[in-house]
């Protein structure tokens, strides 16, 4: 099949060389309480063309409309059937970033949730956005940004991207801030996004040394206990300092990712095979059918009819036995390529090499 990725290979190689050199504090781990808080709030938007829920169908915009109206004192008649097209229900998320605070601006992505063909020109009304606590921290509102586009007449229609969905940015303002707690008791704990006993190890041991006393301590492989100082203005600096220490991370260990939906297959550089052989083929089984007339004599009493005629194939090609070993990378690779495997094949042949033992790596399939 040629090389397997040869541009992801290279990528993979060069992002192998990048993590062998050290990276600072802050891109390894972060401090315990700084951190993102999702928000969610349901509204309308209004001022589309045509394109908006069908009312009959979604009943929640049509509900919703009505307690809006009433809260600025516009009554609807009971009964009264709404039949609106320029209206959508939408769902509105964002990302509370850590020590926010009232009055800073947030990016929103509205989606919609009912039968709308398109939110592209609309305008989403005030739409308080909540956390997990049911607390309002948020409130969104402005003109929608939607990256598809579309068109339809007589019956024929042509969509580029998505349409029912689009964002705000700097669409919300924050309303309430998020407590963070930094230094109670006089320790932070430092979180490594990626858990591992020997980089826990060197961190500590890098913090240590940078301060010249012992400050920090691994409590397991994830997290580390740092003493922190007690007034605010030195806890910054401290923070600040910790971050900037650079430490060069343990190597991950060997592994490789199988996507089952899109058949990519992404090795690492610490990947080897033991000696192995391996026979592949694939069976393939073609059916073809072809319709012939039947034609009666010129003066027969018969009727013309249509006879189908059905060929099967079984094609199977010569399955070779292939002697497989590599102890790096691209011994891997020129290993897996001889056997001429499709993509979908070689996460077969994958799984058989880590069942047989042959395969010296983590084996993960997402």
């Amino acid at each position: 099949m040629g090389k397997l990725y040869p541009v992801l290979i290279s990528l993979l190689l060069l992002s192998l060389c990048a993590a062998a050199n050290a990276a600072p504090i802050r891109e390894l781990a972060d401090f315990a309480g700084v951190r993102d808080n999702q928000l969610v709030g349901y509204g309308l938007v209004v001022g589309l063309d045509g394109s908006g829920d069908q009312t009959m169908q979604t009943p929640f915009t049509t509900q919703s409309l009505t307690n809006m109206f009433s809260q600025l004192g516009i009554t609807i008649p009971a009964g009264t059937n709404m039949q609106l097209r320029n209206v959508a229900g939408v769902m509105v998320t964002a990302q509370m970033p850590a020590f926010a605070r009232p009055g800073q601006q947030l990016d929103v992505v509205v989606s919609s949730i009912g039968n709308a063909r398109s939110l592209r020109g609309g305008t989403l009304l005030m739409t308080p956005l909540k956390g997990l606590d049911g607390f309002t921290y948020a409130v969104a509102q402005g003109n929608l940004l939607v990256g598809g586009a579309g068109g339809e007449a007589g019956g024929s229609s042509v969509q580029i991207n998505q349409q029912a969905g689009g964002r705000i940015a700097g669409g919300a303002l924050v309303e309430r801030a998020v407590p963070v707690a930094l230094g109670a008791g006089g320790y932070l704990d430092l979180q490594l996004r990626e858990a591992d006993f020997g980089t826990a190890e060197r961190v500590v041991r890098a913090i240590n040394q940078t301060f010249g006393r012992a400050v920090a301590g691994a409590v397991d492989a994830g997290m580390i206990h740092l003493q922190s100082p007690a007034d605010d203005n030195a806890r910054v600096g401290f923070i600040a300092r910790v971050q900037n220490i650079e430490v060069t991370p343990q190597a991950p260990p060997a592994r490789v990712i199988l996507n089952a939906r899109s058949g990519a297959v992404v090795l690492n550089g610490r990947v080897t095979l033991g000696a192995a052989a391996v026979a592949h083929g694939s069976l393939s089984v073609v059916i073809g059918t072809s319709f012939g007339v039947s034609q009666p004599n010129a003066f027969g009493e018969g009727d013309t009819v249509v006879v189908p005629h059905s060929e099967i194939s079984v094609r199977q090609p010569v399955g070779t036995l292939r002697y497989v070993e590599g102890a790096n990378l691209m011994e891997v690779v020129d290993a897996l390529n001889a056997l001429g495997a499709t993509p979908q094949d070689l996460m077969t042949i994958l799984e058989a090499l880590k069942a047989s033992g042959a395969l010296h790596a983590e084996l993960e399939i997402i």
